[in-house]
């Protein structure tokens, strides 16, 4: 009786958890990419490949319910994606704020056979290997370029001239863990409302090499993902996925209100700090009874 109970107990264990598999396993092989695949326009991302289809596109009108919505009311706003932010970056037009969708490249430190295969992937896809330059040509009106280009210890990305053929296909800015050159001339007139982001500047020409264009990179210490949602600002620059972006915007509207309404308190001169921010439930209670009657 008690070998049949042991038998019916491992029986089940093997139901549960599956049979235990040798230490020396066997794999399939990979399936080798078809003809063509390698030159598709976006490099291949099995992650995106799994998160395409819950990533809707998001138009310029929908962006533009951002405008005019404080940057901490945005972030207060992504609920577990908070910690995707990164501050310290230099704004070569200060004061002004990016809003967009990420298009994302991936650089990186240069060696001769690397270079051999990017030149002739790039012949035969027909691009530019030089994705600064790629961008110039195949960025869409609301796109932000996002680099990774190794921070700090990076490269160069790109100048004035190839910035103006990204700011004329309508892109909203560009970000780049990494350096660039011509700060005086991208902070000039011409290049207002097309800000650019970097970790520093230095006079020298572009030493990496461009590798993967709109596949999930690095920037500091977060994940940025081809079409996430871009907040850029001197303060920090945001990135949340695009199917949370009508919470995120009556969220963030939301508390906006609610703190226009505790500001408004405040100069009225009747009641303390303590007693306005936060609201005490009486106060509370006042605000929600006058929103009640604006929106009825």
């Amino acid at each position: 009786m008690k070998t049949v109970k042991m038998l019916v107990l491992g029986a089940f264990v093997i139901l549960l958890f599956g049979a235990q598999k040798p230490y020396e396993q066997t794999f399939p092989p990979d399936v080798a990419a078809p003809e063509g695949f390698r030159v598709n326009r976006t490099s291949y991302s099995a992650i995106m490949d799994v998160l395409g289809p819950s990533r809707p596109e998001v138009t310029l009108e929908q962006l533009g319910e951002l405008e005019g919505l404080q940057l901490e009311n945005i972030w207060a706003s992504m609920g577990e994606y908070q910690h995707n932010y990164v501050r310290g970056l230099i704004n070569t037009q200060p004061g002004e704020r990016i809003i967009g969708r990420a298009l994302t490249i991936r650089s990186l430190p240069p060696r001769p056979d690397m270079k051999r295969a990017l030149d002739k992937l790039a012949e035969e896809g027909d691009w530019d290997s030089r994705f600064y330059v790629r961008a110039g040509e195949e960025a869409k009106p609301g796109d932000v370029v996002v680099v990774d280009l190794g921070g700090e210890d990076g490269s160069i990305f790109f100048g004035d001239i190839t910035a103006m053929g990204i700011q004329l296909r309508g892109a909203a800015g560009v970000i780049i863990d990494g350096g660039t050159r011509d700060l005086e001339e991208l902070s000039a007139d011409p290049f207002e409302g097309f800000p650019v982001f970097a970790r520093f500047f230095d006079p020298i020409a572009p030493l990496w090499w461009d590798t993967e264009y709109n596949v999930p990179i690095r920037v500091g210490t977060v994940t940025v993902l081809p079409g996430d949602i871009v907040v850029a600002e001197d303060e920090a620059i945001l990135f949340f996925p695009p199917e949370i972006l009508d919470q995120v915007v009556r969220d963030a509207r939301g508390r906006q209100e609610v703190e226009d309404y505790e500001r408004d308190l405040l100069r009225q001169k009747k009641y303390r700090v303590r007693d306005v921010y936060p609201m005490i439930p009486e106060l509370r209670k006042e605000y929600e009874e006058k929103k009640k009657k604006t929106t009825n």
